[in-house]
């Protein structure tokens, strides 16, 4: 057989697979968007989203070059796709990023679509985020009526902004018609954080870009208080929680998901168990995720 027609054939077997999927995650939007159980942001295109997903997953592979879109099972691909919708991101814009734990695929959120998410939720006007360095002028007080912290006072020397100086972060969530909310951590709290994690935060991101994976940590913290006790639709709250919880869990609990999730229907492909525990993600696999989504925001993170 000719190389043309070999090049054809996976083309088409490719563009099958696809249309497949994707049909079944627009359909399933369709009726949720339909029944009036989501919203999305005003500009997002899902169609357009899924588009950017599905060529980005053609680049992802494990260790042994094994290609998501082959290796992994349908449902796991469908689901992930179908919660990158439902929290209305897009790989476009280096808001999320998919991983392989052995043959499930799974769909995480940058520190840029955490905000962004957030953002969507009733009531939240903007998040942000601020490094604490050693000899800033930082003051807080508690407010002693409602149990939130108040910051008083930070200022910032041009010359204390050195990695190695940093004692501390914080973030503000910023409200309609309530006080701001804000989250602050030690050093020693991020440094506990970043141990959860599969890198224990040794990775190059937590090296190289210490500042902004301070960031992200603190953020992540004050987010996931109002992930958990929103009142907006259970679906896009379900969504939100399930890729919370993604960045800590084991493949074994991977696996549980996913197949929880194919259980309640959410995307109707049936569900395999998979038994070869052949393709978890290094340590070095994931630090270079970490790294690029840092490195590919180009230093304009969203806060």
């Amino acid at each position: 057989m000719e190389k043309k027609e070999v090049l054809k054939k996976e083309n088409t077997a490719v563009t099958t697979v696809e249309k497949n999927i994707t049909d079944e995650v627009l359909n399933k939007i369709k009726a949720l968007e339909q029944g009036g159980n989501i919203q999305f942001p005003p500009n997002y295109s899902y169609a357009n989203a899924l588009k950017s997903a599905w060529l980005k997953l053609q680049t992802v592979e494990n260790k042994n070059h094994n290609k998501a879109l082959d290796f992994c099972s349908k449902v796991s691909i469908a689901n992930s796709l179908l919660d990158m919708v439902i929290q209305g991101l897009t790989p476009a814009k280096n808001q999320c990023y998919f991983i392989m734990y052995d043959k499930e695929l799974r769909f995480s959120r940058s520190y840029m679509g955490t905000v962004a998410v957030t953002k969507r939720l009733k009531g939240i006007k903007d998040v942000f985020a601020n490094v604490i360095y050693k000899d800033d002028i930082f003051k807080y007080k508690m407010n002693l009526d409602n149990g939130l912290k108040e910051i008083t006072v930070h200022d910032q020397d041009f010359m204390n902004i050195d990695n190695s100086k940093i004692v501390g972060a914080y973030a503000v969530v910023v409200r309609d018609n309530e006080p701001n909310f804000v989250e602050i951590m030690n050093i020693a709290q991020i440094k506990a954080s970043w141990n959860q994690g599969a890198s224990n935060g040794q990775s190059p991101a937590h090296k190289n870009f210490a500042e902004e994976m301070a960031k992200k940590t603190v953020t992540q913290r004050a987010c996931k208080m109002f992930f958990n006790t929103s009142d907006d639709s259970e679906i896009l709250i379900g969504a939100i929680n399930r890729t919370t919880e993604s960045e800590y869990i084991s493949i074994e609990q991977a696996e549980d998901n996913v197949k929880q999730i194919a259980n309640s229907k959410d995307i109707d492909f049936e569900y395999e168990v998979v038994t070869e525990p052949t393709s978890v993600p290094t340590e070095a696999e994931k630090a270079k995720i970490l790294e690029k989504e840092i490195s590919e925001s180009n230093g304009e993170l969203e806060f």
